[in-house]
């Protein structure tokens, strides 16, 4: 687990954002730039198992060789006690479990989103590596002025919770 204050690279952790069965991810300063990122890594007792650690090194691959408005970008890779950092976009937003809470999705609302995330999946899925069936199902998120984000990191990455079921993040 990062503590907050902690220095990878140039990233000073802030605050965890979630963590499920594949990884951690936590709100960081980058502090040469001055722009909030999301750092992905594996939980401690994964990150000694090499086939995780491959894992998470395919999923940068995947995500550095990604362009798509609705996907989150890849900003770098560090390293933190011998552990692989994905620094990523940090994306805002209300989980689509938080918006379900309020009430159902009117029809409209919900076949806005279904098409935004199926357009960003279908990036992803003609990556030529994506095709290997070797990385993780995306996470979805949306600030309030832009479509659903996707990254390529499993789908728990922006959880707020340890569950690893899906909370993608929705335009409100």
């Amino acid at each position: 687990m990062l503590e907050p204050g902690t220095r990878v690279g140039p990233y000073q952790v802030l605050s965890p954002l979630g963590a499920g069965g594949m990884g951690e991810v936590y709100r960081a300063r980058d502090t040469v730039l001055g722009r909030h990122v999301a750092l992905k890594t594996l939980p401690e007792e994964l990150a000694r198992h090499p086939q995780r650690l491959t894992r998470l090194k395919r999923e940068a691959r995947i995500l550095a060789s990604l362009n798509h408005p609705g996907i989150a970008t890849l900003y770098g890779v560090e390293e933190h006690d011998g552990t692989p950092v994905l620094a990523m976009e940090v994306v805002e937003g209300e989980t689509l479990s938080e918006r379900l809470h309020r009430g159902p999705l009117p029809l409209k609302e919900t076949l806005r989103i279904g098409q935004q995330v199926a357009e960003a999946v279908a990036t992803r899925l003609t990556s030529r590596e994506c095709c290997t069936g070797t990385s993780s199902p995306p996470t979805c998120a949306s600030p309030e002025t832009a479509a659903p984000r996707c990254s390529t990191s499993a789908w728990h990455a922006r959880s707020t919770s340890t569950s690893s079921r899906p909370t993608p993040r929705i335009r409100p």
